[in-house]
């Protein structure tokens, strides 16, 4: 199936890429468009999707955006790679939870290529790391669907700024922490665009 791969050189707007999926989304609908891989960076923000709750904010200070995306509170920035997608899947099996599974099989399959060993949790979903016994979420995922087309996406932490992290309550999770692929293995990630969007395809159309 046809499926359009953007990347941004340059950091992109949250509220901008927002409404380009949205855009997007409305245009698969009407069979205008193919559907979308599009990677890319924010500036630094902090997004809240529609289950968070007050008390998981630390810090009122933030800049933080409501979304309508699932999932609770997560950060955005330099140093962090994102995959949005927009992906129809009345042409694939209407299955949520198999598409979340193909999110997580993308990530691991990815960073296996680097030697770092990942795993998704059906508790908390994301992506997870045992970093020298202790449990850490490496990637963040967050999709909604609407009309069977599913948008947002995935954030992988390379060397983003992890101290970011305690002015929130990330993802709601309060007795897990948070890394970066820097920390468990420092070394050139450059190529992790390509492999995320190269074994993202594959999967779907698996």
């Amino acid at each position: 199936m046809n499926i359009e791969i953007k990347k941004s050189i340059k950091p992109v707007k949250y509220e901008v890429a927002i409404k380009q999926l949205e855009d997007r989304l409305l245009a698969i609908n009407n069979n205008k468009k193919s559907d979308l891989i599009w990677i890319l960076e924010h500036k630094e923000i902090y997004t809240a999707g529609t289950s968070y709750k007050e008390e998981e904010i630390l810090n009122h200070n933030i800049n933080l955006v409501k979304t309508n995306r699932g999932g609770k509170i997560t950060y955005h920035g330099p140093g962090q790679l994102i995959c949005y997608f927009v992906i129809n899947l009345k042409n694939r099996k209407k299955d949520i939870r198999k598409f979340i599974t193909i999110i997580e099989k993308t990530i691991i399959e990815s960073l296996s290529e680097y030697n770092i060993k990942s795993y998704g949790d059906p508790k908390n979903i994301g992506i997870w790391v045992n970093d020298k016994n202790d449990i850490k979420k490496v990637a963040a995922i967050g999709i909604r669907v609407s009309k069977w087309i599913a948008y947002h996406g995935f954030a992988i932490n390379i060397n983003n700024d992890l101290s970011k992290y305690q002015n929130i309550i990330p993802c709601g999770i309060s007795d897990k922490g948070v890394t970066n692929l820097k920390s468990i293995n420092d070394q050139n990630y450059n190529l992790l665009n390509d492999l995320i969007i190269n074994n993202f395809i594959k999967n779907l159309e698996t």
